[in-house]
């Protein structure tokens, strides 16, 4: 299991219907996105920040690790605006009010990552998708989107026990024998996902399968007292930036 998936399993949100999440977590990403990035999306990445650490539970250090990946693609998206290619100055050259915009561009980006992390550190897949069918979804779409979840940590856990085996048999000493391990493990990878894909095919057929997955969904109500909250902290925020806009900027 990824630790992503099992901080959202141990969250203290866990027991709390998706519902109730999504409007905090992906409310909070709308208006990093909708504000301005100055305070507005500041003042978005400050309070998402709060509440994972704080009334979620996050631990730091696993946030920090799922941040970071998101935070290089955040960066790596500003630093092009601060440059400009050709005109008068030369091929190369410093980009006019190219660190202003590269700047409100990584926070806009960080704090809505942000949102979307503090949706996923307290809601496990297994209990968002069964519910996305009473959302509209079609089913079989809900199925194959269940099926290659799981699936996923399956063939995580062969391509992790593969590398251990190839590293006890001295396979990653040299470099060439690192590049021949690296195509073993993509062969046996690939073949083993064919294999799993045909024998759960063969067990769904032998159990009756009708084209629908039929899973044990916690129940959860939507809570009213924390879905007000939650429009009532993104309220604030908003409210906030646009006071706070003018004699900052």
């Amino acid at each position: 299991m990824l630790p992503i998936d099992a901080a959202a399993h141990s969250s203290r949100w866990r027991r709390r219907h998706p519902v109730d999440k999504a409007v905090l977590g992906l409310g909070l990403t709308v208006l990093a996105i909708s504000l301005p990035p100055w305070p507005g999306a500041a003042l978005v990445l400050v309070t998402a920040l709060v509440v994972l650490l704080g009334p979620a539970g996050v631990p730091g250090r696993r946030l920090w690790r799922a941040y970071r990946v998101p935070l290089g693609f955040c960066v790596t998206g500003a630093l092009p605006l601060l440059v400009q290619v050709g005109g008068p100055g030369g091929f190369l050259t410093l980009a006019e009010s190219g660190p202003v915009r590269a700047g409100e561009l990584l926070l806009r980006t960080s704090a809505a990552s942000l949102g979307v992390l503090l949706f996923a550190f307290t809601t496990p897949m297994s209990d968002l998708l069964p519910r996305l069918v009473k959302a509209g979804v079609p089913a079989p779409v809900v199925d194959v989107a269940l099926v290659t979840y799981r699936m996923s940590f399956l063939l995580l856990d062969s391509v992790r026990r593969i590398r251990e085996a190839q590293a006890a048999r001295l396979g990653h000493t040299t470099r060439a024998a690192t590049w021949r391990s690296l195509a073993g493990l993509g062969a046996i990878a690939f073949v083993r996902a064919f294999d799993r894909a045909a024998r759960l095919q063969t067990g769904l057929a032998g159990r009756g399968y009708d084209g629908t997955l039929r899973v044990l969904v916690p129940e959860a109500r939507v809570s009213v007292r924390f879905v007000c909250a939650g429009l009532a902290l993104l309220a604030a925020v908003a409210a906030l930036t646009f006071v706070l806009e003018r004699p900052l900027t």
